[in-house]
């Protein structure tokens, strides 16, 4: 049985710890942090394999989105080998249109088994009316990246003028 703790990225504390089964994929640990949020589950999500310091990495998306073959989706990941230990951490992002950003911790990892799973056995704080914004900063570049790219835009068409469009 996990116990994981599910924060919502805002600046109140809202938190559900939620216990699960073993055995379940992430598509289930999805309905399952969406219905303790309050939500019905049917939008488009993704989690995301985090380290320690929450940098987001793989996307394990809702759905199979692989061209070709059997790729990675919630479906065919299992929470075991998802986090297989205490402390494994997951980004997860509930409807892409709001962006509901939530952080997902195993804090409790054992062999113990319940016939009530999954559920909800601590809610912490109300989630607003609204997803809290979020601000996307860029690395920036410098000027250096500016002045090659201009140099190179200008290079390029430079002789646009000098074409009779006229013979086209």
């Amino acid at each position: 049985m996990y116990k994981i703790s599910v924060i919502l990225d805002a600046k109140e504390d809202v938190i559900r710890t939620i216990l699960v089964d073993n055995s379940v994929n992430l598509e289930t640990l999805h309905l399952t942090i969406a219905k303790s949020f309050g939500f019905n589950g049917l939008e488009m999500a993704s989690f995301y394999r985090s380290d320690n310091e929450w940098n987001q990495g793989e996307e394990i998306p809702l759905f199979n989105m692989s061209e070709a073959g059997e790729g990675i989706s919630m479906q065919n990941c299992f929470i075991r080998k998802t986090l297989p230990d205490v402390n494994d951490k997951l980004i997860y992002v509930y409807d892409f249109l709001h962006m509901w950003t939530f952080y997902v911790e195993a804090i409790e990892i054992s062999k113990e088994s319940q016939d009530d799973l999954p559920k909800t056995i601590l809610s912490v704080g109300e989630i607003p009316e609204e997803a809290p914004e979020k601000e996307f900063v860029a690395e920036n570049l410098g000027d250096d990246f500016d002045d090659e790219f201009e140099d190179e835009f200008k290079s390029e068409f430079e002789s646009l003028d000098d074409i009779d469009l006229d013979n086209y």
